[in-house]
């Protein structure tokens, strides 16, 4: 499976929310690292780390928060960059705006992912 192919499977079982077919791409030892000054920000190691991460954003937001791939999928190799576009509310917080998700695929799995955000300041303040 080419590293695309692997990440468009990844987001379309997340967007499903099919948890368990979205972390089988990933490696035993994936790391996340999640931008920002807030609560879930930092590298997590493994999926057991990521779906705690996860599961604590879901529960933030009511079940709330949405991500959507908004674009093509660039590919340079084995990264994938993917523009998405993020959504969630929270109490009266809400939050709607534009990223990108980076992959590293090697031998079919997803062994690390970086995530930028259009405004990294109003994302911090929705999450704290």
């Amino acid at each position: 499976m080419t590293p695309q192919k692997v990440v468009e499977s990844f987001q379309e079982a997340l967007g499903k929310g099919d948890v368990p077919a979205a972390f089988s791409f990933f490696s035993n030892d994936v790391l996340w690292h999640q931008p920002g000054a807030h609560k879930f920000s930092g590298t997590k190691n493994g999926a057991e780390e990521i779906g705690a991460m996860l599961g604590g954003m879901m529960e933030h937001t009511q079940g709330s928060l949405v991500i959507v791939p908004n674009g093509s999928h660039m590919v340079n190799g084995c990264f994938v960059a993917s523009p998405v576009r993020f959504s969630a509310t929270s109490g009266e917080k809400k939050m709607s705006m534009s990223g990108i998700d980076l992959f590293e695929v090697k031998d079919g799995k997803i062994t690390q992912v970086w995530l930028f955000s259009e405004d990294q300041g109003e994302e911090d303040a929705f999450w704290n």
